[in-house]
């Protein structure tokens, strides 16, 4: 038992409450690796695929990976969230950060950073992007429609990358008005 055996010995009691959530293997045993479970070239531009290092970047890949993996979805959703920012002229720059759980379908964090150029505090901001944009894994990929045309719509994504294309099949682009 992991929390017997692992968390209970090396977390200290006075972090261990009843308000403590934990996620000890929320979809089960993971029995499905390799080519099974991903299509086996994932990563091979990480960094190019998104910013090319200007901006921040957790380390998932989207190449060889489906839309329904947060790695390519939740970027996908914070990338319309924090464009979305800007659009709506509530910052000069943003930077949107979900972080995920397998198997937990609200995200465990929403951050957002406008480094100091909001014209309301990044926690408003946050408020506002909660309330236009769902960051549930399902509802992204229905809301931006990533499973229209198939893989084959990803192809254009290999060549310049995911994002700062003005084309149709990049419905991550499009921009809400924030309000």
């Amino acid at each position: 038992d992991l929390m017997e055996h692992v968390i209970k010995p090396v977390v200290p009691a006075k972090y261990l409450d009843d308000k403590t959530i934990f996620h000890l293997n929320p979809s089960g045993r993971f029995v499905i690796g390799g080519p099974h479970g991903d299509a086996g070239l994932t990563g091979r531009k990480i960094i190019i695929d998104t910013y090319g290092g200007w901006g921040a970047h957790g380390g998932g890949a989207f190449s060889g990976k489906d839309p329904t993996k947060v790695d390519r979805s939740g970027a996908y959703i914070a990338r319309q969230a924090a464009k979305s920012v800007v659009a709506s002229g509530l910052a000069k720059r943003c930077l949107v950060q979900v972080s995920y759980s397998i198997a937990v379908a609200e995200p465990l964090s929403v951050f957002v950073d406008t480094y100091g150029t909001g014209t309301m505090p990044d926690a408003e901001i946050l408020k506002l992007i909660r309330k236009h944009f769902d960051f549930r894994p399902g509802l992204i990929g229905k809301n931006l429609d990533l499973k229209r045309g198939g893989n084959k719509r990803y192809q254009k994504t290999a060549a310049y990358g995911h994002f700062g294309r003005d084309d149709p099949d990049f419905t991550w682009e499009t921009v809400k008005k924030l309000e």
